[in-house]
């Protein structure tokens, strides 16, 4: 049987790897100059290629599609992608939060080791070669046009990709080709990306750590979480944002109210304490020196104008109102959220081919037979940490094999 994959990312290398392992003619057809682009810019150009967790607790990860993607993971779990590394010549190293890189440090070397994989097995690699169209007849795949051609084939597996890192390839072609063949396409938006926020924020540049961000919608909490926050020229980033847009890309943003809490290792009365002592000890200092001993010198003046409390004021004049209004900006900072950065910065696509018209086992169509979608065309994705690249990866083992 003959299997042409469309696309020589993460997905669809691990399409033509486990298809052609099963002893099928493989064709990959990449549109770019080399294999696995997106691959290159993951995890800044190391490649957090999966996360070194049991598949329960991956699926715990996954913000949608948790229960169609439990077959795929269970079938080719972490610790089964992590083996497959190793065997294929690429030592790995767990980092916190179970994060798996390669020890090289190298995003190139995973495409690597996917493509030494590939061709080890026969697979027919094409470069420069886009595809144009899915050829059906009957309800049955035939093969696909490029601009050079036709070529027949009794499989043809879509791997390419969502709208996230354009610069990459990822342009939408997948989409386009499910929808021609008669399938339901989810809205598309951008998740694991930036927060935009309006008023005033710290410095440019200002990364603070072991603080809470908290998302409230209608007075209930939809998110709260310590961990590390970045801010920028245009809001918030860093791995507390990025989990927040997972999470709230399809809300608008005038309905989210986001808080920081600054000092969550203190509770409001500890916090309270502590200030007191801080303003008798430094009586006749002004608050922007004061608040230094607590927070980053980038964030005192924000957190000071919060409170409507003059940076210049002295610390033994400040009064029990005061006090009270600087305890609620440092607990509970407010950041008036606009709405999540585009595509170009986003990390991956929430949103695409609809789970409920795929085989969960197979990944095939039940609209056209021979057919299969993988990887980010789907609609799945979740929080960062591994996940999203061990989804391209169980999905396309799942593709690949295309029988259970």
């Amino acid at each position: 049987m003959r299997k042409i994959v469309i696309g020589g990312g993460a997905s669809g290398l691990m399409a033509s790897y486990a298809a052609a392992k099963s002893g099928h003619e493989v064709i990959l057809l990449e549109k770019n100059e080399k294999l696995g682009k997106k691959i290159y810019i993951t995890g800044k150009g190391r490649c957090n290629l999966t996360n070194d967790c049991a598949p329960d607790e991956f699926l715990q990860n996954v913000v949608r599609g948790g229960k169609f993607l439990t077959g795929a993971i269970y079938r080719f779990s972490p610790d089964d992608m992590m083996k497959f590394a190793e065997e294929n010549r690429l030592p790995l190293k767990v980092e916190r939060g179970a994060r798996v890189f390669p020890v090289s440090d190298r995003a190139s070397d995973v495409t690597k080791m996917l493509e030494r994989a590939c061709i080890g097995c026969g697979v027919e690699i094409r470069l420069h070669t886009e595809v144009l169209k899915i050829n059906m007849e009957e309800g049955t795949v035939r093969g696909v046009t490029t601009a050079d051609g036709e070529i027949s084939a009794d499989a043809v597996i879509v791997a390419t990709g969502g709208l996230s890192y354009p610069s990459t390839g990822s342009t939408g072609d997948g989409y386009r080709f499910a929808s021609e063949a008669g399938h339901t396409v989810i809205d598309r938006v951008p998740s694991l990306t930036g927060i935009e926020a309006d008023g005033t924020l710290p410095a440019v540049g200002v990364t603070l750590k072991n603080v809470v961000l908290t998302a409230k919608r209608g007075g209930k909490v939809i998110f709260s979480q310590m961990g590390e926050l970045l801010f920028t020229h245009y809001g918030i980033s860093g791995p507390l944002a990025l989990s927040l847009s997972a999470l709230v890309n399809r809300i608008p943003a005038r309905e989210i109210a986001l808080t920081l809490d600054l000092k969550p290792a203190l509770s409001e009365k500890m916090l309270d304490e502590r200030l007191v002592r801080d303003l008798a000890a430094r009586s006749k200092e002004q608050m922007k020196s004061v608040l230094r001993g607590l927070l980053p010198a980038g964030v005192v003046q924000i957190v000071l104008a919060a409170a409507n409390i003059p940076a210049g004021k002295v610390a033994n004049s400040l009064t029990r109102e005061e006090r009270k209004a600087l305890l609620g900006a440092l607990k509970s900072f407010p950041i008036a959220m606009r709405g999540l950065r585009g595509f170009n910065e986003a990390v991956v696509t929430s949103g695409g081919v609809s789970l409920a018209e795929i085989d969960p086992r197979t990944m095939q169509s039940k609209k056209v037979r021979g057919l299969y979608f993988c990887g980010e065309v789907l609609d799945v994705d979740a929080f960062t940490g591994g996940f999203n690249l061990q989804i391209a990866f169980s999905t396309g083992y799942a593709a690949g094999i295309g029988e259970y």
